[in-house]
């Protein structure tokens, strides 16, 4: 999360705005909290645009919940179409076979490099209720190029890739994206849907806190919310409209991940495989031509004070995230360990 977001979450804490109370501590039903919601979903929706009509709700249950879901609460044709380009995507399909028939329209292919192939070579699914994506796969570090066409509404995990550039939002029915990557910490869900997509919901036999078109007529409080994380994930709304809003955000996201993939590629002691066209601003896999050497880079790394360049255990090798709040100045340091680790071991 970006520093000046935590150091207001620490002066907070205790003690907010002189309330003499937490926001820890607080009712969703206050004015106070009133006031934070309300405020929140204003910058999220002015930060992406968010045309009027489409809802947007604050959920729990991150990303995965989802994956069940959006079938449960928008499948009226008992059909959803995947689109299989990683680990996510793949999570999301294994959550949708229980519930309904699912069809997968694509897949990755992987020579010579991973790549999400062309929309136009895609199966046909028109016959289902919604095209389910992933926008950008953590895992894999796979990223859309281009949306693909689609006669069906468009649901879009962007769990990680959400603020991080503009969206075209109505190209999509749904779009929802967990929190822990540039929206807050970890204990809320966004959903940005489309309202007629909420009329197929009110048909959905779910508890009423499942149940999009419920949560929308509660305004996101039909039960007590994650009080904390809407409250840290405006901030961090505040934060990026400071920076200049997502255009701004998607030049230096860009500029910093071209950054690290010259690196990768000019060193022939580093390689990564996804195709150019799909890789991942958010999210850098890469390997080390003598994977004998991983653990020594990872002790190294550590000791460099950079966590988490481990990659996924179901794919190994390593990875580097650069999401919103990385400073410049990180990834300076991270391609100066780069480079003084291969100019050692080479």
């Amino acid at each position: 999360m970006p520093e000046p977001v935590l150091n207001a979450l620490q002066n907070d804490l205790v003690d907010y705005r002189g309330r003499g109370l937490s926001v820890l501590e607080m009712s969703h039903r206050s004015s106070d909290f009133a006031e934070i919601a309300a405020k929140a979903e204003q910058n999220f929706r002015q930060l992406l645009a968010i045309p009027d009509n489409y809802a947007v709700l604050f959920m729990q249950g991150g990303a995965s919940a989802q994956f069940s879901l959006c079938v449960q609460n928008l499948d009226t044709n008992n059909k959803v179409a995947y689109a299989n380009t990683g680990y996510w995507s793949q999570k999301a399909i294994a959550s949708g076979v229980p519930l309904t028939q699912t069809v997968e329209v694509t897949r990755c292919t992987t020579e010579p490099t991973i790549r999400i192939p062309h929309s136009d070579t895609w199966s046909k699914a028109d016959d289902a209720s919604f095209l389910h994506i992933t926008d950008n796969e953590t895992i894999d570090g796979i990223v859309y190029d281009r949306l693909p066409d689609s006669s069906i509404p468009v649901v879009s995990d962007m769990s990680s890739s959400i603020l991080s550039q503009p969206v075209n939002i109505a190209k999509y029915g749904m779009i929802y994206a967990g929190a822990q990557k540039n929206i807050g910490p970890a204990g809320i869900t966004l959903l940005i849907i489309r309202k007629d997509l909420l009329e197929r919901s009110e048909h959905a036999q779910l508890p009423p806190v499942f149940q999009y078109a419920a949560m929308e007529k509660a305004g996101s409080m039909l039960n007590t919310p994650p009080t904390f994380a809407w409250y840290a994930a405006g901030l961090v709304f505040e934060w990026l409209l400071e920076q200049g809003g997502l255009a701004a955000m998607a030049e230096r996201n860009k500029r910093q991940a071209n950054r690290l993939y010259k690196q990768i590629d000019d060193h022939a002691f580093y390689e990564n495989n996804i195709h150019e066209d799909n890789r991942s601003c958010m999210n850098v896999p890469f390997r080390l031509n003598d994977e004998s050497l991983t653990s020594a880079f990872l002790s190294g790394a550590q000791a460099n004070n950079f966590i988490g360049l481990k990659g996924h255990k179901s794919v190994g090798g390593l990875r580097a995230s650069l999401y919103n709040a990385m400073t410049d100045d990180s990834v300076d340091a991270l391609l100066a360990y780069l480079e003084s680790f291969a100019r050692e071991h080479s």
